[in-house]
C-alpha cells in the first residue's frame, strides 16, 4: 500500500500536464528541406553530364 502511495505521489510530481507542449518549427524545417532538394536538383542538372562522363570513363578503364 505504501508503494502505491509513492507511485501516485511520483506521478503527481512528474505530471506531463505541467510541461508545456513542445512544438517544432515545422514551416522552417519544410523550407530547409525544400531548399535542399532544389539545390541538389540544380546541381545534378548542371553537373549530371560531367558526372556521367566521369563514371563512364572510370568504368571503361576497369580491366575485367
Amino acid at each position: 500500500m505504501l508503494a502505491l502511495v509513492l507511485i501516485r505521489v511520483a506521478r503527481a510530481v512528474t505530471s506531463p500536464a505541467d510541461d508545456p507542449p513542445e512544438r517544432g518549427d515545422v514551416p522552417g524545417w519544410v523550407m530547409i528541406t525544400l531548399m535542399s532538394a532544389v539545390l541538389v536538383a540544380a546541381l545534378l542538372a548542371l553537373a549530371g553530364p560531367a558526372l556521367e562522363n566521369m563514371f563512364n570513363d572510370a568504368i571503361s578503364r576497369v580491366n575485367p
